[in-house]
């Protein structure tokens, strides 16, 4: 199973490095830094928690998986509706398109109910540039990432993605909160998993995380019995942090945001590590 849309940062490719290292069982689960919810597909499927507690400081983010899981059926009559008039036309003619909707998305979205608003983000998400969510000033302070390659074949969308996640969040409490308002109160025997966006990112989501908010939540991690904190790896920023928990190195390839810029001012994907700080039984 796949997320519902790429999102820079997501942690697909970093899952096989994870497996070893998770929690022998999980029965209740918690991401305060949602994104695209590659970490919470793997738990769903490999250990089916009891409960699940999903959060994301974005709200059009939060409301499109509110959307998927309480009102599918209008949601999807909205996407269908512009996938239909996106699919039949010419490259030229879908990126005139795209930039039409996320205009209207930006200065017209007064016109859409709520499932609408979130439909309309998801198609622009869906063929907008590699998973980077960029919030501009000449697109009213909301979703202004550039268009993608356009290259869709037959379909925007997968209808079996979007029924398993609407299948999948029905017993999900979706929040949309700081990640301290959700993380309390949850059965000592809670996994978390923390993935906030990383230090000195260009792709923050137009939510920036300072060091201060980073060291508060390492130190939430560190009173966890079972934890993951993941970000880039800055070695001696997080061996300079006081805390017990168990620290792993993995090599992870950049492709948005933190790319690579060649001679001739073309951009190309940068080979980094990325840190994990975690705690298991």
């Amino acid at each position: 199973m796949k997320p519902l849309f790429m999102w820079a940062g997501g942690k697909n490719k970093m899952l096989r490095h994870y497996q070893p290292l998770m929690p022998n069982q999980v029965n209740h689960y918690c991401e305060p830094f949602f994104g695209g919810g590659a970490m919470y597909i793997h738990v769903q499927k490999t250990y089916k928690p009891k409960t699940a507690v999903i959060n994301d400081i974005n709200p059009d983010i939060v409301r499109i998986y509110e959307c998927v899981r309480n009102n599918l059926q209008p949601f999807q009559k909205r996407l269908d509706a512009l996938e239909a008039q996106y699919i039949p036309l010419s490259k030229e003619d879908r990126k005139k398109f795209y930039y039409d909707i996320r205009s209207e998305h930006a200065w017209e979205y007064q016109k859409y109910t709520g499932c609408e608003e979130a439909a309309t983000l998801y198609f622009l998400m869906k063929t907008g540039f590699n998973g980077v969510f960029q919030i501009n000033k000449n697109t009213n302070g909301r979703y202004g990432t550039p268009s993608g390659l356009l290259n869709q074949k037959t379909q925007v969308y997968d209808r079996e993605v979007l029924q398993w996640w609407h299948g999948a969040l029905q017993n999900t409490t979706i929040a949309c909160r700081d990640w301290s308002q959700v993380v309390n109160g949850l059965p000592d025997d809670t996994f978390f998993f923390f993935d906030p966006p990383y230090r000195e990112s260009f792709a923050d989501y137009g939510n920036g995380f300072t060091d201060q908010q980073l060291q508060a939540l390492i130190a939430f991690a560190d009173q966890q019995q079972n934890v993951f904190l993941s970000n880039r790896d800055d070695e001696d920023w997080f061996a300079n942090q006081n805390h017990t928990l168990n620290v792993a190195h993995f090599p992870i390839t950049y492709t948005a945001g933190r790319r690579k810029k060649n001679e001739d001012g073309t951009y190309e994907a940068k080979k980094a590590q990325e840190i994990l700080l975690y705690r298991t039984i």
